[in-house]
């Protein structure tokens, strides 16, 4: 079993306000849970139907977060999509 390294990465968070946050990453190519950092179980209630789905995190990666530097509430990331408007 290799070591466990973190795999880190910088993104934005938006609670409890704006803010640049770094984070762990789920490991790519780890054979349990396929690099989505979680492996997902599907239950049924009863009567044998659907009822919701659980998510175990994988041993890959943890939660941990921190913050680096908050950022002011008007800050957005662009919304993708397309334009009609012209560029001047």
């Amino acid at each position: 079993m290799k070591p466990r390294t973190m795999r880190l990465r910088i993104h934005t968070a938006v609670c409890p306000r704006y803010a640049l946050v770094l984070t762990d990453t789920p490991r790519p190519d780890c054979p349990d849970c396929g690099g989505a950092g979680g492996i997902l179980h599907h239950y049924g209630d009863d009567s044998g139907e659907y009822a919701g789905t659980e998510c175990e995190p994988c041993g890959c990666w943890t939660h941990w977060r921190t913050t680096l530097l908050p950022l002011p509430s008007w800050f957005r990331r662009p919304r993708p999509g397309y334009s009609s408007e012209p560029p001047f």
